[in-house]
Formats: structure tokens, sequence, C-alpha cells
């Protein structure tokens, strides 16, 4: 079932969402090599509690952390750990919280150091993809619109391959709700959006094929040719005529070019 939202709820949606482009802002503040994905976490934590909200995921049907950071090959769902980041390493941090009876859910994927230039691309161009698919998150559009829109940046022109297991969600009172938002898919299909609609785009790119496996944890997402995996994710409420963009990259995308040990993905 789809819960379409009124405007004032969208508005404490975009609190929650703008709490986790917060919490996102720092971790790139102080991510350097020489720190485990686990010190990570407890920013992450500490800053979300701080600001009087609940970290979402801990707890979400198991999981025992506070976010999900996935390094280097790994998708998405990735449980902080002992790993300490490397030179050369690019880590996905996604994050949520619960504020005011609302979930706010975003990813970023940031670039540790000297990264390599194919990854670096793969970055920008995920990135890219997915305000492709954002542009289509209009009243009157069809969620496949923006399935093909992110496949097509994606796969076509630039031969990556693209997720198919994992797909983007609605969002509100509850972590995950209807629809659910492919990255793949065709034009004109699937439900019609409404005004009212909020959901999280977040393509998932490999830089190889586009299959993926489960670690042995149960929840860690890994490419199954163990090549690099790029994540980022947006809130987005559907209006007519343009999308209201309810999470913010802009001061994460700051602390990113003034944090000497991570490389911009723009």
């Amino acid at each position: 079932m789809v819960h379409y939202k009124t405007k004032e709820e969208i508005e404490l949606m975009r609190k929650s969402a703008l709490l986790v482009s917060a919490t996102l802002e720092e971790v790139a503040k102080h991510l350097k090599p020489g720190m485990s994905t686990l010190e990570i976490d407890a920013i992450v934590e500490n800053f979300i509690v701080a600001n009087g909200a609940v970290p979402s995921f801990k707890n979400y049907k198991g999981f025992p952390k506070s976010c999900c950071i996935s390094v280097n090959a790994e998708v998405v769902h990735g449980i902080p750990n002992s790993y300490v980041l490397q030179d050369g390493d690019i880590v996905s941090v996604d994050v949520g919280v619960l504020l005011n009876g609302y979930h706010g859910d975003s990813a970023y994927t940031f670039a540790i150091g000297n990264v390599k230039p194919e990854v670096l691309e793969l970055m920008k161009a995920t990135k890219a993809a997915l305000y492709k698919g954002i542009e289509k998150a209009v009243a009157g559009n069809r969620i496949g619109d923006i399935a093909h829109a992110i496949q097509d940046y994606t796969e076509k022109q630039r031969g990556y391959g693209v997720v198919r297991e994992l797909v983007g969600h609605g969002l509100g009172k509850n972590l995950h709700e209807d629809p659910q938002v492919p990255n793949y898919g065709k034009r004109g299909s699937g439900p019609i959006m409404k005004e009212g609609l909020v959901i999280a785009i977040e393509p998932m790119i490999n830089l190889g094929v586009k299959e993926v496996e489960y670690m042995e944890d149960g929840w860690t997402v890994i490419t199954r040719d163990e090549k690099p995996s790029v994540h980022f994710e947006h809130n987005v409420a559907v209006m007519k005529g343009k999308p209201d963009i309810l999470s913010s990259f802009e001061g994460i995308e700051r602390a990113e070019k003034n944090n000497p040990a991570l490389s911009s993905s723009h």
C-alpha cells in the first residue's frame, strides 16, 4: 500500500532527510586512511543521538549497527567492523534516522586518497545517474521512467553493471514502504506516481558485471566479480512539474573538498 504525504508531513520528512545529510557531512569531515569502519559508525550514532533522533538501521531486522558501510566491491549493507580504510578505497556510507516519527535515508560514496581514475569515473557516473532518475520523479510519470533513466545512463552509455536484486523504495513512518523503485526497467512501466509520494532513489552501479552475492554475515552484498560498486541515495518528494529533493549533498560535497584525505567524485 502506498502512503501519500501531506505538505506538513513532507516538511517533517525534509527535517529527517537533512539530518541524514548533516550526519554524512560529519562523516566527510573525519574520513581518512587508518580509521576503522567501526569508528565511522560511532561518529554516525553519536551525531544522530546528539541531534535528538534515533538511528533507523540499528536493530532493524537484526542489523547490529547504526549505519551500513560498504567498501570497494561491497555494494550495500556492509556491517561496520574492524576493517581499517586504506589509501585507494572507496566507501559507501548509508544512514537512516527516525526524527519526529518519520525516516530519512540517504547514502554517499567517498573516495579515500588516491583512487583509480576508472573508479572515480564510476562514482561520477553513478551520482549523475541518480539525478537523471530524480528528474523523472514528477506526478503523472511512472516508476519505470525513473528506472529507465538510471539504467539507460549507466548501462547503455557507460557499460556499467546495474544491480537488479536491490532497489529504492517508498519512505515515511516506515523505513521501507511501497512502491519499490528499481534502477532498471522500461520507460512507461510500473505504477503512476502521484503528488505526495516520497521515495528513496538509490542507484547501485558496478564497475563490472551486474551480478551480486551475499556474504556469510547474511547482510553484506558484494559484486560477483569483486570489482568496485558505487551507491548514492536521495530522498525525493514527487510533485507536479518538478521533483522536490528532501536530502542534500551540498554540505557533504563541501566537506569532501575540504578534507585532504578525500578525492572528489564530481
